[in-house]
């Protein structure tokens, strides 16, 4: 299933049509995301640019259908956003090591790289249809104590993933929000050309 046209973003530039594509819903179909797709989501991760090819990045996850485990990430997230994450197909908690394994001093980019990590995973979700929604609606303490993350391992982000769903399916005001058009500051607004 494509994204409707509303969804597509209409850019100032040409851009590449993964990024036009890739948007965060928060309805999601019940069909399950094969095991092996994931992997390829993953992998795509591990692509990412990192400082000192560090790759700080670690992921904990679970399909809908592996019980425990999806209550366990679920369980960790806001009540807001459990009422609709209870519904993707599989749900990610995204990690980051903030020291570098090389010399144990402190790799000030790891959220970064993460957070880099985590766009490359989304942008090839979106090549293969299935979409993600990055959530810092979160409980950090229950999230350290449930996966035992212990320093220099912080939680950055969860990542809800699925193919999309009947935004009728969402309780208001979220099914209003799922369905209006997207919108982005113009590019110039946020950027200075110096000389």
């Amino acid at each position: 299933m494509r994204t409707t046209d509303h969804k597509t973003a209409k850019t100032q530039h040409d851009i590449s049509e993964l990024i036009r594509r890739r948007w965060s819903p928060r309805a999601f179909s019940d069909r399950p995301i094969a095991e092996e797709e994931l992997q390829a989501l993953f992998e795509a991760a591990s692509w990412a640019a990192s400082s000192y090819n560090e790759q700080p990045w670690q992921y904990v996850y679970a399909h809908r259908s592996d019980e425990a485990g999806f209550q366990r990430l679920l369980s960790c997230l806001k009540p807001g956003n459990q009422t609709w994450a209870k519904n993707a197909a599989v749900l990610v908690l995204s990690s980051a090591s903030t020291t570098f394994s090389r010399n144990g001093k402190t790799n000030h980019h790891a959220l970064h790289d993460t957070g880099a990590a985590n766009a490359h995973l989304l942008l090839e979700a979106t090549r293969r249809d299935i979409y993600g929604h990055a959530m810092a609606g979160f409980d950090y303490d229950r999230t350290v104590e449930e996966f035992e993350l212990a320093e220099p391992v912080v939680p950055v982000c969860f990542l809800a993933l699925g193919y999309l769903g009947d935004p009728e399916q969402l309780e208001e005001p979220l099914r209003s929000s799922e369905q209006k058009p997207r919108q982005r500051q113009p590019v110039d607004s946020f950027t200075q050309k110096i000389q």
